[in-house]
């Protein structure tokens, strides 16, 4: 199978997305205002840090706005060019109004795996976004979880979503260098996105990063884990 896309996320700072492109980062993610969770930085940062990295990598802003106007107001400040809504329970009318105010920029709707529903809710979804991110995220809680949790969620339901969905899935939720491999092999994902495991005191550490990457590119991945 090719390569997953590798997408670096909480990237804090112009010297951290570039230390994430040398290590062949796809795309970096940049965080918004969230309730919960790591990596959050200004909206002027996340400008900056777009505006400088090559048009080749795709930027992502993570937004958890869920009013249509909100969203696109976000979007429009941070100069991405992909959106990512954390928010698993945004309504369709968001997509309308980004695909009809900012036609260039592509939509990525994360999924928090959690059960069953969550099959339902990445089916329902697909068809009107760019690709979908599988998360293990707790919308639910007291303080919502909407990414960054560093814990993995049942692979097999990522695998199901894989299956069935009409759009690329990016597979996040406490990928590391020690189970990225296994992870693959079990969901086929199109790309890869992590945080924490390429972390150290909050900084990303460049021998992870290298580590991730290696096993990334290993030429050979177990066999594949059955449904």
């Amino acid at each position: 199978m090719p390569r997953p896309r590798l997408k670096v996320c909480c990237i804090a700072s112009v010297d951290e997305a570039r230390l994430a492109i040398a290590h062949g980062a796809d795309a970096i993610g940049l965080v918004g205002a969230m309730p919960s969770g790591p990596g959050p930085i200004p909206d002027e940062l996340i400008r900056e840090i777009a505006r400088a990295v090559p048009p080749t990598i795709a930027t992502f802003l993570l937004t958890s706005e869920v009013d249509p106007d909100a969203v696109v107001e976000h979007a429009r400040i941070a100069r991405v060019n992909t959106v990512q809504l954390v928010d698993d329970e945004v309504q369709p009318d968001v997509y309308v109004a980004l695909r009809r105010e900012l036609p260039s920029v592509r939509i990525v709707q994360v999924i928090h795996v959690v059960n069953d529903s969550s099959i339902s809710r990445a089916l329902d979804a697909a068809p009107h976004v760019d690709a979908l991110l599988l998360d293990s995220g707790n919308p639910g809680a007291a303080v919502r979880e909407l990414g960054g949790t560093g814990r993995v969620h049942d692979w097999s339901l990522s695998r199901a979503i894989v299956e069935r969905a009409p759009a690329p899935v990016f597979l996040a939720g406490g990928l590391r260098a020690e189970n990225v491999r296994e992870a693959i092999a079990a969901v086929r994902p199109f790309g890869v996105d992590l945080c924490s495991g390429v972390r150290t005191d909050g900084r990303l550490d460049s021998h992870k990063l290298s580590q991730f990457v290696t096993q990334l590119r290993s030429p050979s991945f177990p066999p594949t884990l059955p449904p």
